[in-house]
């Protein structure tokens, strides 16, 4: 788990550094589309599957296993999410209303009924990630940010990182699925992970960390060395 959190967090720091590249430099990368948007939706999907997943082991581990655990665990990381919200709007880079952060804080407590369940769970993650993917299709539009959980965007709005829950919870549930059926007793299946693997685990055990500090990071890099020009040195 902690090694595919570090591929997920390899690959998020690849996106955002061509995305850096187009938005601060003015490189010919087109960051919010063809590939390296469907580069983003892969990351994030593997980032939402393994929340799943996880959810899965904890649950079954049964450790203080009540609602409340789960509610606390949602809130803080919607907390997080809104915090980069804030720094979105303050700084004029858009408006970060409903991102992976606000996602996954909403999914860990809506998952709570779901925590037992295995072929459900894959059937209705599958039914809410095909019904999301066609409400998005459809390009809807509202005055009210309230419908934002469920891809209906209000007009206007520059949306950097949007994850609503329409089709994006679906992936949870199904990495809950996946969960309960290969580590339905709360351990992993298999022995040692291997050396390859090993490199990574520090990054998937630190992947909200890293999540929280890397945009800053790679910016404040970039400009240090010239390559976007963002006039802080």
């Amino acid at each position: 788990m902690d090694a595919a959190r570090g591929v997920a967090i390899i690959m998020m720091v690849v996106y955002h550094l061509n995305y850096d590249l187009s938005t601060f430099g003015g490189y010919a990368i087109e960051a919010t589309s063809g590939f390296w948007a469907r580069f983003a939706d892969a990351t994030a999907s593997l980032f939402l599957f393994l929340v799943g997943v996880s959810l899965a082991i904890s649950h079954a581990r049964g450790v203080g296993d009540r609602f409340g655990k789960y509610l606390f665990r949602g809130l803080r990381i919607f907390g997080y999410g809104m915090v980069l919200t804030v720094v979105f709007l303050v700084f004029g880079m858009g408006v970060v209303a409903f991102g992976i952060l606000h996602l996954i804080g909403v999914s860990i407590v809506l998952a709570y009924p779901f925590l037992n369940l295995r072929l459900t769970n894959f059937l209705l993650g599958t039914l809410v990630f095909a019904a999301g993917m066609y409400v998005m299709a459809q390009n809807l539009s509202s005055e009210s940010p309230w419908l934002l959980p469920f891809a209906v965007v209000p007009e206007g709005w520059m949306m950097p990182d949007y994850r609503p829950l329409l089709p994006w919870f679906g992936v949870v549930l199904i990495g809950l699925y996946f969960g309960n059926v290969v580590y339905g007793g709360g351990e992993r299946l298999t022995g040692k992970a291997p050396v390859v693997a090993r490199l990574l685990l520090p990054l998937g055990r630190n992947s909200l960390l890293i999540y929280l500090v890397h945009q800053p990071v790679l910016i404040l890099l970039l400009s240090l060395f010239g390559i976007v020009g963002l006039g802080l040195f």
